[in-house]
């Protein structure tokens, strides 16, 4: 950016002179900095997208299921939203690992398709980067008369 001001010299004559004025941190806020996110980030976004699906009865494997129902009754533990969720993350794409568990009765198909829409639309939005695959593998079906692996157990007998 130039500046031209005038001023008069001994003559009477107005001289111009320039002066060169300098912007600090030239462009956009924005773009200045990089922005990186966790794997853990994307997993918990991706895990409870997953977990708003109807007829998605958990996630995870019937093993990490059970340690992690142990983990969630020690004092100070809380249930992990990242259970069955495995994220890769590179700086503009992300792709995901998830192992879900399904109600009975419902439609395998329909279920997959529609964590994988919500998945991609809650990481896509969130993140900013491009969801290019979502793969789902079913562990289990969650049987009417099975009793809930993930309720609190009786206090006393």
């Amino acid at each position: 950016m130039t500046d031209m001001t005038t001023t008069p010299e001994g003559d009477g004559e107005p001289q111009v002179s320039t002066r060169k004025t300098t912007r600090r941190g030239g462009g956009d806020p924005a773009t200045r900095g990089r922005t990186t996110i966790a794997d853990g980030v994307v997993e918990k976004i991706a895990g409870v997208a997953a977990r708003d699906v109807v007829g998605v009865y958990a996630m995870g494997s019937g093993l990490a299921r059970t340690f992690g129902a142990v983990r969630d009754r020690v004092p100070g533990g809380s249930k992990s939203v990242t259970r069955g969720v495995k994220a890769e993350v590179g700086e503009v794409q992300t792709a995901l690992d998830l192992e879900i568990v399904v109600d009975y009765g419902v439609s395998i198909g329909d279920v997959s398709r529609a964590v994988r829409e919500n998945v991609i639309a809650a990481v896509e939005r969130m993140t900013g980067l491009e969801v290019v695959e979502v793969n789902i593998a079913v562990s289990d079906v969650k049987l009417p008369d099975e009793e809930d692996e993930e309720s609190e157990p009786p206090r006393i007998q």
